[in-house]
């Protein structure tokens, strides 16, 4: 009888866990220049950075979502996040050739040149 009871209990937790649980969502779908096990938290304070440092919203490299008010973060419609990637690139390379010293930190994550470096706030850098 007990054992019955603590089943149905056991059964009736997993299930209101299953049904009130959202899935977690990892926004690494389509990386091509970030590693593929960058943490969604990580990736997050990235794309925040990206935006800070070019004075822009998410939407303009992300396309917006078909029937819904969110960002379609998979999609490579937006020609700017093909853009945004060779910049990417670009900011890895040159912090991997000349200020790569910690073995242990990944060149994607380093942090001395910077898309701020340039674009000082603005999404095309000032020429002067």
């Amino acid at each position: 009888m007990i054992k019955n009871k603590l089943f149905i209990v056991t059964i009736s937790i997993s299930a209101f866990v299953a049904i009130g649980m959202k899935l977690p969502y990892h926004h690494s779908e389509n990386l091509k220049v970030l590693p593929k096990d960058i943490s969604d938290a990580k990736l997050d304070s990235m794309m925040q950075s990206y935006t800070a440092a070019l004075g822009v919203q998410c939407s303009f490299c992300h396309t917006p979502a078909q029937n819904t008010d969110s960002l379609d973060y998979v999609s490579d419609t937006n020609p700017m996040k093909d853009n945004a990637r060779g910049m990417m690139k670009m900011v890895i390379d040159i912090n991997k050739t000349y200020f790569y010293f910690d073995k242990n930190t990944k060149p994607e994550y380093l942090n001395v040149i910077h898309c701020k470096t340039c674009h000082k706030g603005e999404p095309i850098p000032p020429t002067q």
